[in-house]
Formats: C-alpha cells, sequence, structure tokens
C-alpha cells in the first residue's frame, strides 16, 4: 500500500515516515515526545500500525513510540520473501532500531505481534514485553499440520493475493471475520480493514508471514526467559483464547497474566482505555528500572 493513497482520516497518517532499514523499506508511525523512552508496538498479522489508533494517544503523553507495520504489511514494503518468519522479522526489527539510533526499554505485542517482541527480547535487552491476546499457541492436530502447508501453497501462487483482495475486499466479508474474532468493530474500524484486505500487496505480505510461522522453538525457550513480561488476555477472544495466555504465563519465570472480560481479539482497539490503565503502571515501573 503506498502512504499517498491512504485516506485524509487514515489512524497516526500524521506521523508516518519511510525508513530504508535492511533488507526492507520500512513504513512506521513515530510519535511522542522525542525525548522520551522509547517504547516499540508491533501489530498482528493482517494488520497495520493503524491498529493502535486507540491506544497510541494514550501512551504518546508518556512515551516515543515507534510503531512500524510489519514487512510486507500496511505500506511496509518487503525486500526479501524470506524475511516473513518469526526469527528473521524480530531481527530485521532490531536492525530497524539500530537504523533509527533508538533503543527501546520495552515492547508491546499484539497476537502474533506479541511473538515476535518476546523473540525481540532475546536479541535485545528490552526491559519488558507486553503480549495483547498473545498468539503464543500452536495448532492443534491435523490443523498444526495443514495449515502451515496450505499458507505455504497459497503464498507461493502469484494469482492467490488478488484473487483473495478480490473475493474478500467486501464490506460484508471483512464485517464477518471481524465478528470472528469476537471484535466487531465500529464502521470506521471496518473501513480501515476493508481497505488493507482490499490490497493484494498487504494480502501477499500476509500470507507471506503466515507460511513462515513457526512458534515451537520460541515456544520451548519460555521458561529460560527472563525478561518481565505481561500477558493480557481477554474473554471473549475467538482467535486466541485467554488460556494460550494464562498457559504462557505460568511457564515464563517473571510474566504475569490479567484478564479483560467480555472484549474480543482486537480489544486495544475496542478498549483501549481498559487495556491502557494495565499497561500504564507495569510501563512505568519497567521505564524505571535499570538497563539489562
Amino acid at each position: 500500500m503506498d502512504p499517498a493513497r491512504l485516506s485524509p482520516d487514515w489512524p497516526l497518517r500524521d506521523s508516518l515516515r519511510r525508513v530504508q532499514s535492511r533488507p526492507h523499506d520500512w513504513c512506521l508511525a513515530d510519535l511522542g515526545a522525542q525525548d522520551a523512552p522509547a517504547l516499540l508496538l508491533l501489530h498482528g498479522a493482517g494488520g497495520s500500525a493503524h491498529s493502535f489508533r486507540a491506544l497510541a494517544p494514550l501512551l504518546a503523553p508518556h512515551y516515543r513510540l515507534i510503531i512500524p507495520d510489519l514487512p510486507g504489511q500496511g505500506c511496509t514494503r518487503a525486500g526479501s520473501r524470506s524475511r516473513f518468519g518469526l526469527d528473521p522479522m524480530a531481527e530485521d526489527i532490531a536492525t530497524l532500531c539500530a537504523t533509527l539510533g533508538v533503543t527501546p526499554f520495552a515492547a508491546i505485542g499484539h497476537s502474533a505481534g506479541a511473538a515476535i517482541a518476546l523473540r525481540l527480547a532475546e536479541l535485545v535487552p528490552l526491559r519488558g514485553v507486553a503480549g495483547i491476546n498473545a498468539a503464543l499457541g500452536s495448532f492443534e492436530g491435523a490443523a498444526g499440520v495443514l495449515f502451515p502447508l496450505l499458507a505455504r501453497a497459497l503464498a507461493a501462487a502469484p494469482f492467490v493475493p488478488n484473487l483473495v483482495s478480490r473475493l474478500w475486499g467486501t464490506p460484508q466479508t471483512v464485517a464477518r471475520l471481524l465478528a470472528s474474532t469476537g471484535s466487531p468493530l465500529d464502521a470506521a474500524g471496518q473501513a480501515q480493514y476493508l481497505a488493507l484486505v482490499r490490497d493484494a500487496a498487504h494480502v501477499d505480505g500476509t500470507l507471506g508471514m503466515m507460511a513462515g510461522w513457526r512458534l515451537d522453538a520460541l515456544l520451548a525457550r519460555l521458561p529460560a526467559l527472563a525478561t518481565p513480561a505481561l500477558l493480557i488476555a481477554s474473554t471473549g477472544d475467538k482467535a486466541v483464547p485467554a488460556r494460550i495466555s494464562a498457559d504462557a504465563a505460568r511457564r515464563m519465570p517473571q510474566a504475569r497474566y490479567a484478564e479483560l472480560q467480555h472484549f474480543g481479539h482486537l480489544v486495544h482497539e475496542e478498549a483501549a482505555d481498559a487495556v491502557a490503565a494495565l499497561l500504564l503502571p507495569w510501563l512505568a515501573d519497567r521505564s524505571a528500572d535499570p538497563p539489562r
């Protein structure tokens, strides 16, 4: 997606900037006080920086926020399709931070973005990682084999992204997709996801991420992850059940689990105030900690 083609009311549009950092042409939102502690926000598969539109204004008075579109998604142009997996994305985000000259003290990730944030904590000295409905579970049964194979097959077919954009890029289909997560969103939120689904390049990047997604090694290392973590889950999440975060928190030596009632997978878009109420005191403690 070309940033110049974004609608005038696209969330965080005025704070977007392009950054060339090997191997991608990144698009990111950079907002908040430039001399404040830096905080990295990572969206989930199929989203973009826009998904933090409600949460970012609540965090920006306290922190400098760096919110990239993940490689191939939103307005970030991927430099290599081989860099869509968990490990490469974490490595490339670490490189991006170095290019920016920014050392984030913490990272917040939504869904798959939480897994990337935890992997990043193994590469750079983060003082904390917060996950919002963190996608930290493996597929069960036959789906664990068939879904990655299907995603790889779809990602390898050059006509598929255009086909998906045409078939799924309708208001009715996007409304059903969002409702299936437990987060139907308002009309503006639905319109923003509709714009993403209608962009074939974004669909291609999302399929590529799904095809390259491997969590087993990270999940096996969770008991050794010393970085303090806060895992926030919502009980109405139909995409990643709250038990996934609860189970992961029990396996991590410095993790705390917090639960919000009723909201769905996109709780940070539905109820940003409730999410911020959990994040802000936890972030204040992390920003006061000495660097590791």
